[in-house]
């Protein structure tokens, strides 16, 4: 029997058709609680024909291990910086992926963490439940700047929804959609710096890549604007973790919400967990009941397509061939 290996906990978690469109194919699901780390995955692999994966560790060792019997995996999700893009490649394996279902969704929790951070939520709903009735004033969006970084299907729903506050919207990619930024009043930057010069947040929705690694850290905090809120939907890897804590701590952030973090989960002592100027959720951003059933529909979709030898809805690796398997 064709046996799936399924490990997106919020796939899992969340009802809706998706369960019943995996469950008609007949095929054996083998469940796992992810994101799985090389030797949890090692564990698993090996007697598996597809895979959907959410953020699992993917390496070459455990596509090695894999093979041969690993025809598919289809990625739950648009990231795939955990995933041996070139090694799937190298041994045939389509890699499949679900982009454009769930940025509405993203764009919403960039703004949770935004008005958590101005209107100092934390605080207050702390001190209420303490009975201590304390209160800070906050800040109003409207009129502030916020650049983007990455105009991509998030980043141009944060801009939307940046405009209805009122707000002044600047950003950054080098694939640059002009159509969408005359309409919405985008301004383009001309490179990093003047995102960082200009804006009283930064929001981060760019690809981890060599190049996006730590790309706020010590060297481009200094060019921000003193007390700037960095919101980050991305991927954790793009903050230095060090770096940031010491800018959180001077004053230069002036404070940091973020869905994501660069060890996941992470470990009790985790700096960024320490401080009162962070807000920091479970990667839920894309975790909405409306979402899921978008996404895992469409990683289904895609695995059973390309089982069947059939063009996916959306492919990584469209150089690799998809075969009939089943």
């Amino acid at each position: 029997m064709t046996k799936i290996l399924l490990t997106t906990t919020s796939f899992q978690d969340t009802p809706g058709d998706h369960h019943k469109l995996l469950a008609d194919t007949g095929w054996e699901i083998i469940r796992a609680r992810g994101p799985l780390n090389e030797a949890d995955t090692l564990a698993l692999v090996g007697d598996i024909d597809g895979y959907i994966c959410g953020d699992d560790l993917i390496t070459r060792k455990v596509l090695e291990k894999a093979l041969p019997k690993l025809k598919v995996i289809s990625k739950y999700g648009i990231g795939v910086d955990k995933i041996d893009v070139k090694s799937c490649t190298e041994f045939g394996i389509p890699l499949l992926f679900t982009p454009g279902v769930n940025h509405t969704t993203v764009a919403e929790h960039t703004f949770l963490l935004l008005l958590a951070l101005e209107k100092n939520l934390l605080f207050h709903t702390d001190s209420t439940r303490a009975n201590g009735w304390k209160r800070k004033t906050g800040h109003e969006l409207f009129e502030k700047t916020i650049g983007i970084v990455g105009l991509g299907r998030i980043g141009k729903e944060v801009a939307v929804r940046a405009r209805a506050f009122g707000m002044n919207v600047i950003a950054h990619d080098i694939y640059w959609d002009e159509k969408f930024a005359a309409a919405n009043h985008v301004k383009r930057s001309a490179d990093l710096d003047e995102i960082y010069a200009a804006s009283d947040y930064i929001s981060l929705h760019t690809n981890l890549t060599p190049e996006t690694r730590d790309m706020m850290s010590a060297k481009s905090f200094p060019k921000m604007k003193k007390g700037v809120l960095i919101l980050n939907c991305a991927r954790g890897e793009i903050v230095h973790t060090a770096d940031m804590v010491a800018a959180l701590k001077s004053g230069q952030v002036g404070g940091y919400g973020t869905d994501v973090l660069d060890e996941e989960p992470p470990t009790p002592d985790h700096p960024l967990l320490k401080l009162a100027n962070v807000v920091v959720t479970p990667h839920v951003g894309s975790r909405t009941y409306e979402s899921v059933v978008r996404q895992a529909t469409a990683a289904v979709k895609n695995l059973i397509l390309a089982m069947h030898g059939e063009k996916p809805l959306a492919q990584i690796n469209p150089e690799v061939p998809v075969k009939r398997v089943v």
